[in-house]
């Protein structure tokens, strides 16, 4: 999953830092921080597993993998972060998407300087807010094209996500349930 999907399913303040933070640290570090954040490191990790063992996930794949092969589940992330933006309520988005800005910025301190650079860009251009929009939504494929290091920098993938939207949508809608219920499975082990 993608930025929106991963804070979204976080518990608590802890976790989205964790959430974030797990693209970001070693795999040795991951357990040297506070117990809540890594908790959310954990999380983050849970939800990629099961992200990439979904069969919804592997059809969704099938649309974009004639044009960027491994790529693939990238962009299905990015798509996936777009139905959900557009099925949270417009005022839930906007409000979730500044506890996230300002949870990052109190924690900094924890992130190396790429980070700080790229969330100062999430939050000038409101990246997790504007995933619901098209024009946001072709900015992040733009981003994973631009970092994509063996593909082409102009593939249509964008018009690829436009003339697959309702199919990608279908899919989405059988995939994001259970992977709720599955991150709070998850999360109530930590409650115990």
């Amino acid at each position: 999953m993608n930025f929106l999907a991963h804070s979204y399913l976080a518990f608590s303040d802890g976790h989205i830092v964790g959430q974030f933070l797990q693209d970001f640290i070693r795999n040795k570090d991951r357990f040297s921080f506070p117990p809540e954040i890594v908790e959310g490191i954990l999380l983050h990790r849970e939800i990629d597993t099961f992200t990439d063992a979904h069969p919804e996930i592997h059809e969704a794949k099938k649309v974009f993998s004639p044009l960027v092969r491994l790529y693939s589940g990238a962009f299905v992330d990015v798509a996936f972060d777009y139905f959900l933006a557009n099925h949270l309520p417009e005022e839930t988005l906007k409000l979730h998407a500044e506890r996230v800005y300002g949870v990052l910025g109190h924690h900094l301190h924890l992130f190396p300087p790429p980070f700080h650079r790229m969330l100062e860009g999430m939050e000038r251009d409101n990246w997790l807010y504007h995933y619901r929009e098209e024009q946001g939504i072709h900015f992040s494929f733009r981003n994973v094209l631009n970092k994509a290091r063996y593909l082409d920098k102009n593939l249509a993938v964008f018009e690829v996500f436009l003339n697959n939207r309702p199919q990608l949508e279908a899919h989405f809608m059988k995939f994001f349930p259970d992977l709720v219920r599955h991150a709070e499975t998850f999360n109530s082990r930590f409650r115990i």
